[in-house]
Order: C-alpha cells, then structure tokens, then sequence
C-alpha cells in the first residue's frame, strides 16, 4: 500500500516546498505505534519529506518521470513527536540538482492545532532523490510510465486546490 502523506501544500517553487501532513487517529499505523502513545512514524516523517521534495522535481520537468524515488538520507535527526490532532509542516530545499534527481535540505516541524508551531523540529536532514521512468531499464514498462505520469499529474491537481492564493505554484 502507498500512503500519500502530504495533505496540503503551501508553497511550491522550483527550489523550495511548504507541505505539510495532518495527522489523525483514524491513520491505520497508529495503531500500532503506539497503542497507548500514538505518533507519527520517524520513517512516515522522512517519506513525506521524499514525497514533498519529489514533487519539486516533478514541476521541475514537467511531471516526464513517473517514479520519485528515496536514493540516499544523511544526517536525519528526530526531535519532536508528531501526535493525532497537530500537523507536521515540511519545507524542502532543492541545494542542488542533479542529472538523475536533486539533493534537498529537509526540516519538518510540528504544529498544533491551534497553527503554533513548535520549537524542537520533527525532522531535519539532507536526502537525495532519484527520478526515471521504469522504462528506462525495461522498456515493455512504457505503458505504465504514462499511467503513473497521469496520476501523478491528477493526485498534483487535488495537491494544487488546496493551496491559498497567492502561493508560488505552476507546471
């Protein structure tokens, strides 16, 4: 199963994203991390960092590539918990691209359900996405390239409505 773990985007340019991710009790993993301390995953918190940067790149090129992939994290640290009821907002920072995908600097930090964000960051940390298409290695893949190229561009369209005016945004 794939968890699309950003809810609401913010702020989108070609080198910078403003995400975030509400968390809720009705979150199927919750119920087992943990059943009497539910919070958000560390490994949710660093895909939806994945999933946020990935849509810089899809901007980037048009959504051509299919697949937005985790390549490598450095440096990821976990400080706040994020519990049912607050959001987790990320930014990501393209520093730098490359031929294959980008390099991005990640902070994602909690904020309340009053909108308080707070102090100690959820996560922080440098990732390295990578960005194909499946048939650039099998190329009988093509037809399902152009599939998940089209939701990617569909799932963008509902991301892209709940944005307020006036946020940096465009394919």
């Amino acid at each position: 199963m794939k968890f699309n773990l950003i809810d609401k985007v913010d702020l989108l340019t070609d080198d910078k994203i403003v995400a975030s991710k509400f968390v809720s009790l009705a979150e199927e993993y919750l119920g087992d991390h943990f059943p009497s301390f539910p919070v958000l995953p560390g490994v949710m918190m660093l895909e939806a960092a994945t999933q946020a940067a990935g849509w810089i790149l899809h901007r980037r090129t048009g959504f051509s590539k299919s697949m937005a992939v985790l390549k490598e994290s450095k440096n990821i640290r976990y400080g706040n918990f994020v519990a049912p009821g607050n959001f987790l907002r990320i930014e990501a920072e393209l520093i730098k691209a490359t031929e294959t995908g980008g390099n991005f600097k990640v902070t994602g930090s909690v904020v309340n359900s009053a909108g308080k964000p707070s102090d100690n960051p959820a996560i922080t940390g440098r990732i390295e996405i990578s960005l194909f298409n499946l048939a650039d290695k099998q190329p009988e893949l093509g037809e399902l390239d152009a599939r998940l190229q089209e939701h990617n561009r569909l799932r963008w369209k509902v991301l892209e409505q709940s944005m307020g005016k006036g946020a940096a945004v465009g394919v």
